[in-house]
């Protein structure tokens, strides 16, 4: 029987300015382990620390634009694309556009802060 997900939980972000995360599925709303689907919202200028995470993420922009950094350069993430990266790819997100950015990202397994592997 399919199950409603009435409301998502408030998940604390790392970066500045702090942005928004809504976490709809995953270790904290749902229990779920195997993947994570968070609403995200970022200022402008939000930026987070680097990563090399141990999960696949996808992200899809819904609004402004995302930009990824990684080892080879960085690239711009716009209202209506996704991008994927890969576990143990060094990436940094932010948000440096006027009208900052909304997006989901799914995360394979689902999101933790032990496997985001953030720089120090």
């Amino acid at each position: 029987m399919p199950r409603l997900i009435e409301t998502p939980s408030r998940v604390t972000a790392a970066g500045e300015p702090p942005k928004t995360i809504d976490e709809f599925v995953g270790h904290v709303n749902t229990g779920e382990g195997r993947l994570s689907m968070a609403h995200m919202r970022s200022p402008s200028g939000w930026a987070e620390p680097g990563q090399r995470p141990e999960f696949d993420e996808f992200t899809l922009v819904l609004r402004g634009a995302l930009r990824v950094e990684h080892q080879d350069g960085e690239l711009t993430v716009e209202a209506g694309q996704a991008v994927h990266t890969a576990p143990g790819e060094w990436v940094r997100y932010s948000s440096p556009g006027p009208d900052g950015a909304e997006y989901v990202a799914v995360c394979l397994p689902a999101f933790t802060l032990d496997t985001a592997k953030r720089d120090d």
